[in-house]
């Protein structure tokens, strides 16, 4: 029988009357007896590690004692309640006390408030001592494993002593061993005398031999090294080592500059744009520094490298270093190409004044010497070509023979590369940036200065001279104030225009009126008047040949002639140079031929923007004040025939237009009477082209024609030129000091004259085609602009006998052999029908081609329609005028047409969803989650780019039959809830927190991995998902998961949000290339504001063609990402779990078990 324990009860009652009154915890607790598992509401103390409890708050003495030291306390779940008292057990919250070990039950306590019971379980808890027990294991552990450290350490000390006695021992085995050899040595030597019995003088005739002997051989050392020092190679050797030393030094200089960039400018401004009224954004100092810091990086361990280098004198390697130098220089591009807008940006921003103190606050630090930000930013533009100057020095001074030759040699190579990139990049942003510079300054603005091929050649400041009729100076002196004030004028050559502005009192441009842009293909410039010109030259004594012309002989208005005067004969001939060498690439090189081109986006010929009659109201058309990019008046209203024939108008070269009418044809007219149309110009152009545009084809300018004539018999001919013009010169009557270069140049005389009245019976009627005049115009692959005219001899400013004493270049001569050849027939160059024929063909194989290779789907849907294409362009393959490039390009489009599609994203699509038949291999834990967010995005990005474009137009996934009317759009629509409930339902099909909390945290990462992916729409899937009331309201669940994966969420939803119209993800897109999967529902919701706010058709019955260039951006911008596809190979496994839809919940189940998982809590 065992004995009872004996403790001190007087003390445990006085503890307990402690306990009473000042316990850690006190209150009412049910607590469940052993015996009959009834629960009996008892008062419990708490003080320090004890639990006392009372039958009631007024015992004196308690009824029990527990020992909480080293037990466990936790909340458990309610126990399954029975029909009765069910609403009593609800109310309940359970916690047991775990003594831990065997033989004890636990100590089973509950209470009615959630609070108190967390806050019993706590102070349980905490006077348990865990903690300390915890921390004196951890502690223990510690001890015990620094005991076997010092133990280790005992035994490797006393292994050392072992082998210092051995090799102690060793060490006095080998000198005895070394004794007993010398002393055999000494027994083997033969006898010497001893020195001292010598003779003296044969003492003294040694010593004179060995000083001999001693200062022959420092005479010869001292003579080698004498030689050698004065030798060439000594002397390159020497420069060799200086120029090292002078790189090191500088090296360790620039690394000093970039580290007071960073240090004294860089990091106090990013501070100071964290703070809280910043005087710059982060934003402005990334672009003032760009990458500094990095390039600061770099070249600190490229110095290490060069001071180790250093240090192992004279074995001086630094070849290899220069090799891994080279890859890493390319960021220098980014700072090299940004430093003039990071100087401006900085200008900018000292234009806030707390910004400009605190930079001088920053420049006034002892480090930065005095020097502005503006020379530490400077500084890294000069380091490429430092390195390619020490480069060159050291190579000059490295015999050929030396074994670094071939690497500084490579290095050298690899660093003017580097350097001529960085320049060309250099001069073409900067080209750009500086026409923009001077495009602001001008307040009416200039477009020519968009073309980014437009470069600017000079600027200065010319006197323009008052003129009178016929170009004649008015006499007027150059000493005259008003004409330097008025007549002073801000001029500005690029190569293809001379602009001239004037100044006003606040210091902006205005362009002038009349002649403020020069186009300098339509410019003669005369450098001297003529000698038998009387008034001209005696102007020029009255100017000190100080003035130059620029005849103005534009086909649209009236010549003119502009003088101006230079304030030097340097500054004259300076502008009179370059404006010469501009229009002799101009006119020889043919650098004008892009302004014919039909992509455009600046310009465009000036038969078309001058022509009035092109961009007038009537009665079946109606322009905007809008302008297209060929700067002419965009459509805004137009009857279906207007339509029609500004599609095949051979005067309009806008592909605007043409996009936007492929696009939306079929809201008001069907494909086959397009087609019915393109038809009917190629096969009848006379009758079905409007006498208007054969009238505005081939007009003319009549005031011009007298001064571009050479020959009256000979056809004024204009085309669209794929080749450089030809050049045509003529004589003068001052060919030394005169420059005239376009008196008969066809790229100056563009529009001719037509005789409309005998255009139809004029098929066989010829030209006389004259060697002295023009050539013939040649044939190009787009549409031909060709006119003629003709002009009587008298008109000619110089005559027939004159132009043939100065025969044509080869070039000329070469030109027209080649016209010869590619016409087969020099008459018929000349006959009207010929050349409408030839212009309308272009036009319609123009159509054609972008009809074919942008909307290839009407012809997949539509087999007549591709029938009658395949006739219409095999009749024109078997049209024996065809040219070879008009042959070559119907060839194309026939092949196009007969291409099969070899991606159908809707088979592939099929064949996808054929694969979760099968059972399913994967599971969520096992997939990883780049795997699931690069095929959720080929997924959606399938299902994207398989949507018809003419699914967007009419609105028609929202009318009744919308599965019929749009089943892409439909599917697309299913494919995103359908992912979206796969999100919602993996996560809740988690019973425990913890799992689900991992799902969270691994769905949030599957998006962010999306977002990189730029697969907005995977992004939007999944969070719309996790904003699901199911999920949004798991409170437990949310409050385990981590911080990151929260703002991780938080930027994610901000991206893909809905204020504003999406207008983040907006931004966004802008900013990002294809490939790229967008939300459709955002484009959708733009359609349906277009489609219900505006008609298709006015009350007149004209088409709303403002409305379809709309709907046209917006299908043009989705086709754009529909286009190109992500490089992703599909795996199957993975593919399968996305499509499986056995797993996916409807909404009211999730919603059911997210309140089983979390039910609701009481009001």
């Amino acid at each position: 029988m065992q004995k009872s324990i004996r403790y001190n009860e007087g003390h445990a009652v006085y503890l307990a009357l402690i306990a009473r009154k000042e316990g850690t915890k006190r209150g009412y607790l049910s607590k469940k007896t052993a015996e009959n598992s009834k629960w009996h509401d008892k008062w419990f103390a708490l003080y320090q590690n004890v639990l006392f409890y009372f039958e009631s708050e007024q015992s004196s003495r308690p009824s029990g004692i527990y020992l909480i030291e080293g037990c466990t306390c936790e909340r458990v779940p309610s126990p399954k309640p029975l029909t009765m008292g069910k609403e009593t057990l609800e109310k309940q919250h359970y916690f047991t006390i775990n003594f831990g070990h065997e033989g004890s039950k636990p100590l089973e306590l509950r209470i009615e408030e959630e609070a108190d019971c967390e806050t019993w379980v706590d102070a349980i808890q905490q006077a348990s001592y865990c903690d300390i027990l915890i921390e004196r294991e951890v502690l223990m552990q510690k001890y015990i494993h620094l005991v076997q450290i010092v133990e280790t350490e005992k035994i490797a000390a006393h292994q050392l002593r072992q082998q210092l006695e051995d090799q102690d021992t060793e060490i006095e085995r080998l000198k005895a061993e070394i004794v007993a050899v010398n002393k055999t040595k000494e027994r083997m030597r033969p006898y010497q005398g001893n020195p001292e019995d010598e003779d003296p003088d044969i003492k003294k005739i040694k010593k004179v031999q060995s000083f001999m002997r001693g200062w022959l051989c420092r005479r010869k050392w001292k003579t080698i090294v004498q030689d050698y020092i004065c030798s060439p190679h000594a002397e390159s050797m020497r420069k060799r080592n200086q120029i090292v030393f002078n790189m090191v030094e500088a090296e360790s200089e620039y690394v000093q500059q970039l580290y007071i960039l960073v240090n004294c400018f860089l990091r106090p401004l990013r501070m100071a744009a964290s703070s809280k009224k910043p005087p710059i954004s982060h934003d402005d100092v990334s672009s003032i520094f760009l990458n500094s810091e990095t390039i600061m990086f770099l070249h600190e361990i490229f110095y290490q490298g060069l001071k180790a280098r250093i240090a192992n004198w004279p074995t001086l390697v630094l070849a290899d270093l220069f090799d891994i130098l080279l890859p890493m220089l390319n960021i220098y591009q980014e700072f090299v190409r940004n430093h003039q807008y990071s100087l401006q940006v900085l200008a900018n921003c000292k234009q806030n004044r707390d910004f400009d103190k605190l930079l001088k606050q920053y420049e006034s630090n002892p480090a930065c010497e005095g020097r502005m930000l503006e020379t530490f930013l400077t500084y890294p533009m000069f380091q490429i070509p430092r390195y390619i100057i020490t480069l060159h020095e050291l190579l000059a001074h490295t015999p050929h023979e030396h074994v670094e030759r071939k690497s500084l040699e490579f290095a050298k190579s690899k660093l003017e590369n580097l350097s001529r990139v960085m320049h060309d990049e250099v001069s073409d942003t900067e080209n750009i940036r500086k026409n923009l510079a001077i495009e602001r300054t001008i307040v009416e603005g200039c477009d020519i200065l968009l073309d980014a091929s437009q470069t600017f050649v000079r600027q200065g400041s010319l006197i323009q001279l008052p003129s009178v009729e016929r170009g004649k100076l008015a006499k007027v002196r150059l000493g005259s104030l008003s004409l330097k004030k008025e007549g002073e004028r801000q001029c500005f050559l690029f190569t293809k225009h001379f602009l001239i502005c004037t100044r006003s009192s606040g210091g902006k441009l205005h362009l002038l009126k009349t002649g403020g842009v020069l186009s300098l293909i339509d410019c003669t410039l005369i450098e001297e008047p003529d000698s038998s010109e009387d008034e001209s030259k005696g102007s020029g004594q009255v100017f000190g040949h100080l003035d130059f012309k620029i005849v103005v002989e534009s086909a649209d208005a009236p010549p003119f002639t502009v003088v101006l005067l230079a304030p030097s004969r340097q500054e004259k001939a300076a502008w009179t140079s370059d404006i010469s060498q501009c229009i002799d690439n101009i006119r020889c090189n043919g650098l004008m031929t892009n302004v014919f081109e039909e992509y455009s986006k600046v310009t465009v010929p000036h038969m078309i923007r001058s022509d009035i009659r092109l961009h007038s109201d009537d009665m079946d058309i109606c322009f905007s004040k809008t302008l297209n990019s060929c700067k002419v008046p965009q459509i805004r209203y137009a009857s279906v025939e207007r339509l029609l024939e500004r599609l095949t108008d051979l005067r309009f070269l806008s592909i605007d237009f043409l996009n936007t009418f492929l696009h939306t044809y079929r809201i008001f007219t069907t494909a086959l009477v397009v087609l019915e149309k393109l038809t009917d110009i190629y096969k009848k152009p006379f009758t079905s082209i409007p006498v208007r545009s054969l009238e505005l084809f081939f007009a003319t300018n009549q005031s011009n024609r007298s001064e571009h004539m050479n020959d009256g018999k000979s056809p004024r001919l204009c085309r669209k030129f794929s080749s450089p013009p030809p050049l045509s010169l003529s004589r003068t009557s001052s060919p030394v000091r005169t420059r005239k270069l376009s008196l008969s140049s066809p790229v100056n005389s563009r529009i001719g004259v037509l005789d409309l009245s005998t255009s139809s019976t004029s098929s066989t009627s010829t030209f006389a085609y004259s060697p002295a005049t023009s050539p013939p115009p040649l044939a190009s692959k787009t549409p031909l602009d060709l006119s003629k005219g003709s002009s009587s001899p008298d008109q000619c400013p110089l005559s027939t006998e004159e132009n043939s004493e100065h025969p044509r270049i080869d070039i000329c001569s070469k030109l027209r052999r080649s016209i010869r050849r590619g016409f087969n027939n020099s008459d018929r160059m000349c006959d009207k029908e010929f050349i409408i024929r030839r212009a309308a063909t272009n036009r319609v194989l123009n159509v054609l081609r972008h009809w074919v290779s942008k909307h290839s789907q009407d012809f997949e849907m539509n087999s007549e329609l591709k029938a009658n294409i395949v006739n219409l362009l095999e009749e024109v393959m078997r049209d024996h005028d065809l040219l070879p490039q008009e042959r070559k390009a119907t060839a194309n489009i026939l092949s196009a047409l007969s291409q099969d599609e070899l991606d159908d994203p809707q088979l592939r699509m099929e064949v996808l969803i054929q694969m979760t038949d099968g059972p399913r291999m994967e599971s969520f834990e096992t997939l990883s989650v780049m795997e699931i967010a690069e095929q959720l995005t080929l997924l959606d990005h399938i299902v994207f780019r398989s949507i018809p474009y003419e699914e967007f137009l009419g609105q028609g996934w929202m009318k009744l039959d919308k599965n019929e009317r749009t089943p892409y759009i439909m599917k697309t629509s299913q494919h995103f809830n359908d992912m979206s409930n796969l999100v919602a339902s993996q996560i809740m099909m988690h019973a425990d927190v913890s799992s689900r909390t991992i799902s969270i945290e691994k769905w949030i990462a599957v998006g962010d991995v999306c977002r990189c992916m730029h697969n907005y729409n995977g992004v939007l899937e999944i969070m719309s998902a996790l904003n699901r009331s199911a999920i949004y309201r798991l409170k437990k669940t949310w409050a385990k998961v981590s911080k990151q994966s929260k703002a991780q969420m938080d930027k994610l939803q901000k991206t893909v949000s809905s204020e504003g119209r999406f207008k983040n993800l907006r931004e966004t897109l802008k900013n990002y290339n294809p490939p790229c999967v967008p939300y459709l529902g955002m484009y959708l919701t733009d359609l349906a504001f277009i489609e219900e706010g505006t008609p298709n058709f006015t009350e007149e019955g004209l088409v709303n063609f403002s409305k379809m260039r709309m709907i046209s951006h917006i299908i043009r911008e989705v086709r754009q990402f529909q286009q190109t596809p992500y490089r992703i190979d599909h795996q199957p496994k993975v593919i399968q779990y996305l499509l499986d839809k056995s797993i996916i919940m409807d909404e009211d189940t999730l919603y059911e078990l997210s309140l089983k998982i979390e039910p609701r809590l009481p009001a």
